[in-house]
């Protein structure tokens, strides 16, 4: 197959762009790397292309290897044509690939091989040829003893089970059937009877039905998860009316007769044995796959912004992770997030030390000369917020919440125990929350994605394809940003392109025993790390007050030569080409254009020139919540409050306003148009003005509003109210609700 030309078309690129990646990825370049610096070579194709044409590659070579398999188990049976070769190379998807091999596919016994046995075959070819005869005459031919066939109507349903097999195999049939069954198939969800209180977060889909082509990502996932835990009854199948007339419009004759009507009843069965189970299966494995992908896009850009979120940068941190009963724990932490000191703190109920307390954080902020102060948003969070605030610290002194999620879950990990072997983990978890203000990013990739908390049916889809993506995406991020090579963490170097858990850690070994790096070139001292992985990784590591001034940009040491004849064309330095605005706006890049060096790689040079090793996160600005709000009991209809965007699903936007619940901006609230994509107006981390629409106390949900005028709807409805349920992992129902309630007022 030619890879390149198939692929191109599906991303509307050149051919050209499609080999030059695909030869760089077979040369083991990263995605990154090839976006970045290979630009002239494929034409400028960005991460998200390259990543399309590596996956892409991959499945085409999955399917031509399964071509071989295919050829090669029917070539052994002795039954490879050329017009069947043919038909098996020119399949263009794997589905359609398994149409064509059904035939010839190794079975286990089943009636059609039974029958066979019992030589029924020819009469099954009789009457598939659907012409007029004397059918008993024919059949009581193959009646005998020796045959094991004793009666007439032995031989008819042998012969029917041998041809519902052939339409069962049937693979211009199946292609029909599986448009059918994708254009007109109805999810229909009922609740296994006696199961309705075990049940009852599944409620909404006791009795549910909707078009399979138009079902969102979130309600196919909650309905195969109730399903899977036994709660529900699941299927996908269209009408039986519509599936059976479409096998007699391909299968039957016009004339009605005997044959034709053994032929109708062998379809009907071939459908309910065969076809219908077969279809149903590879339907739901394709929806689920598609709900998979959508999950896993949502839950992947998420974390992107998660991961980009501003960093406060190097200063003295306060990290505070507040508690009632057990006290908070407090950690003081140096400008790279070097561990200082630690204790443990009483202001809140029940022993109220807060005078001793208070003596404690003002001390400490003195002699460590604290410049922020990092408050988990956990349980007592607001509260250990109001205390701090209220001990009169210098104005300089920033105080703010911190999102912790996960921040246990690191403290128990193997990296928390290898950082600080000597500290309890709730300690190790004050620290994180601390570092997370320092840097995001270089604090949250040393955790499970899948535990941070910005996910929708995480645990549901495929775990593989869930775990390349949210790779993809910190691979991504890490290299976005940039890594500073002396201050890095292990985890952090893993994901930067070319190196990996090995060389990352060859890295911190190095740097452990002699001492900072001070060169990019000084990296191909570290034991295996050579030539190819420098290549790689070199342009996406940063080292501030390196002897050469572009070993802390994002220009690659490949260009070092031709910046300094740039530098040396105007008479001056590299340092100078990057402090100058004016010796820069008099380069000519046409002068540097070469056969490997191109504009666009001019153009990125130059920008990195004017800001060397920018970081592309945005600045940090403080964030505070309402105050005197705390809890869920604080929330009135009506109140207007700021609040954090946490986490962002195909129905709307979770948002944390301070009270240790989030609450749900539905999709149709998220602005005063239409909105599709939550993505087009919020982004997680996003500081928003919201609008408390709903406040349920007992099952602790509560629905907002970003609308500038979110009440103007109301009088235009039913005064019936409307229930909705907010709730992360169920949430998608607030969607069905609407649906539902459209459905009943026919708007």
């Amino acid at each position: 197959m030619n890879y390149e030309i198939k692929i191109a078309e599906e991303l509307q690129v050149k051919p050209s762009q499609v080999k030059a990646t695909m030869d760089l990825l077979d040369e083991g370049a990263t995605v990154p790397f090839i976006s970045r610096y290979r630009k002239e070579a494929t034409g400028s194709l960005d991460e998200v292309q390259v990543a399309s044409v590596r996956d892409r590659l991959l499945q085409l070579r999955e399917l031509d290897k399964r071509k071989e398999a295919v050829l090669k188990s029917i070539e052994d049976q002795g039954k490879l044509t050329a017009e069947l070769k043919k038909a098996v190379e020119e399949a263009e998807t794997m589905s359609k690939l398994e149409d064509i091999y059904l035939p010839y596919k190794p079975k286990r016994r089943t009636k059609a091989t039974i029958a066979r046995e019992k030589g029924l075959e020819p009469l099954a070819e009789k009457i598939f040829e659907q012409k007029s005869m004397d059918l008993d005459a024919v059949a009581e031919q193959f009646i005998s003893e020796e045959r094991e066939v004793k009666t007439l109507e032995e031989a008819l349903q042998g012969a029917r089970d041998i041809i519902a097999e052939w339409v069962n195999e049937n693979a211009v049939l199946r292609e029909k059937m599986r448009k059918l069954f994708l254009e007109d198939g109805v999810f229909t969800s009922r609740v296994i009877p006696g199961k309705e209180n075990e049940a009852i977060k599944y409620k909404d889909y006791f009795d549910w039905s909707e078009p399979i082509k138009t079902a969102p990502s979130h309600r196919v996932l909650a309905m195969r998860r109730g399903e899977k835990e036994l709660f529900l009854m699941l299927d996908s199948c269209p009408e039986e009316g519509s599936a059976l007339a479409l096998m007699e419009r391909e299968i039957l004759e016009n004339e009605s007769n005997s044959a034709v009507d053994q032929v109708r009843i062998a379809l009907k069965d071939s459908y309910r044995r065969l076809l219908k189970p077969s279809m149903e299966t590879e339907i739901r494995l394709l929806t689920k796959k598609r709900a998979d992908e959508e999950a896993i896009r949502v839950f992947s850009e998420n974390l992107r912004q998660l991961l980009l979120g501003a960093p406060l940068g190097e200063k003295s941190v306060m990290a505070i992770d507040p508690g009632f009963r057990t006290g908070c724990k407090l950690v003081c932490l140096g400008p790279q997030g070097q561990f200082l000191h630690y204790e443990a703190i009483y202001p809140h109920e029940p022993q109220r030390r807060t005078a001793e307390a208070g003596l404690a954080v003002k001390g400490l902020v003195e002699k460590y000369d604290i410049q922020a102060i990092a408050i988990g948003n956990g349980t007592a969070g607001r509260e250990t917020e109001a205390f701090v605030k209220s001990l009169g610290l210098q104005k300089s002194v920033i105080v703010t919440m911190v999102n912790e999620s996960g921040a246990s879950i690191y403290s128990a990990s193997e990296v928390a125990r290898e950082e600080f072997p000597d500290l309890d983990l709730t300690v190790r978890g004050a620290v994180s929350i601390g570092r997370r203000l320092m840097d995001p990013l270089a604090e949250l990739v040393k955790i499970d994605p899948k535990s941070i908390g910005v996910g929708q049916y995480q645990h549901d889809v495929d775990q593989s394809a869930l775990k390349n993506a949210l790779d993809d995406t910190v691979i991504s991020a890490v290299n976005g940003v940039g890594v500073e090579v002396n201050t890095a963490s292990k985890q952090l170097l893993t994901y930067v392109s070319g190196l990996g858990p090995v060389l990352a850690q060859n890295i911190v070994d190095y740097r452990n025993q002699h001492g900072p790096f001070s060169s990019r070139a000084q990296l191909l001292k570290v034991p295996r790390l050579g030539e190819k992985a420098f290549e790689q990784a070199a342009g996406f590591l940063r080292i501030r007050k390196a002897k050469h001034p572009l070993d802390s940009s994002a220009v690659h040491p490949e260009r070092y030569e031709l910046v300094e004849k740039m530098a040396k064309d105007l008479g001056a330095s590299v340092h100078d080409l990057m402090n100058s605005d004016e010796l820069r706006n008099r380069i000519n890049l046409k002068n540097y254009v070469s056969e490997t060096v191109g504009i666009p790689t001019l153009q990125d040079i130059l920008e990195e020139l004017a800001k060397p090793g920018r970081d592309p996160r945005e600045s940090f600005e403080i964030f505070q919540f309402e105050e005197g709000v705390n809890s869920i009991s604080d929330l009135k209809t009506g109140m207007k409050l700021p609040g954090i965007v946490t986490n962002i699903t195909a129905f709307g936007a979770f948002v944390d306003v301070g009270v240790h619940q989030d609450g749900l901006v539905h999709l149709s609230h998220l602005a005063d148009r239409f909105v599709k994509d939550p993505n087009e107006v919020v982004s997680v981390n996003q500081k928003v003005q919201v609008t408390v629409m709903e406040v349920d106390i007992p099952r602790k949900r509560i629905g907002l509003s970003m609308k500038s005028d979110p009440f103007a709807e109301r009088g235009k409805r039913s005064e019936k109210p409307v229930q909705r349920k907010v709730d992360k992992e169920e949430g998608g129902t607030m969607a069905e609700k609407l649906a539902m309630l459209k459905k009943q007022f026919g708007k």
